[in-house]
């Protein structure tokens, strides 16, 4: 009996396990649960980013307005997918996109990218230490929160945003959120 036990334990041990992470590998990632939707943007004050006219970016920026705050940093592949996109809303002045630049090494590094390649954001923080993407359960970039009037976070997004995700989401959540702060 007891030989039967040393072969038959590792077998369910390993059943259950490969269960488990087969189950897991269906998940999508970009659908990870928020534990800050429905809660106020967590506590925090940024330092401005070099060369930039604004004062930086703290959480009480995010009240009176419904906005999006983007993490990026301009080592992120996706980000660079990302960034046109953001321009265009920008051009649009369709919603306010505010920034956390999200752990620079070199701290000119991400002004010299929007330099580069152009400056969607309203207002833009930098986070060399993670301390705010960490506040914000960031786990990597970019990743974008829509936050209400009532700096509310109401939506998080992991990943580029682009036309579909626009037009099919965060579009349809700003109207509403506009329309039901004007009531």
């Amino acid at each position: 009996m007891n030989k039967r036990l040393f072969f038959i334990v590792p077998l369910l041990v390993f059943m259950v396990m490969a269960g488990y992470f087969a189950v897991g590998l269906t998940k999508d990632p970009r659908k990870l649960q928020n534990m800050l939707t429905g809660q106020p943007v967590p506590e925090f004050t940024l330092a401005g980013l070099q060369g930039r006219d604004d004062t930086g970016f703290k959480s009480a920026d995010l009240i009176g307005d419904v906005t999006l705050v983007n993490v990026f940093g301009s080592w992120c592949v996706a980000c660079r997918v990302e960034h046109p996109f953001l321009m265009a809303l920008k051009q649009k002045n369709l919603v306010p996109i505010h920034a956390i630049d999200w752990r620079e090494d070199d701290r000119s590094a991400g002004p010299l990218w929007l330099k580069k390649h152009g400056d969607p954001y309203t207002l833009a923080g930098d986070d060399p230490k993670s301390k705010a993407a960490i506040s914000f359960g960031v786990t990597g970039a970019p990743e974008t929160f829509l936050v209400d009037k009532k700096g509310i976070v109401r939506f998080k997004h992991i990943g580029p945003i682009n036309q579909q995700l626009w037009q099919t989401t965060l579009k349809p959540l700003i109207a509403l959120l506009r329309k039901e702060s004007s009531s």
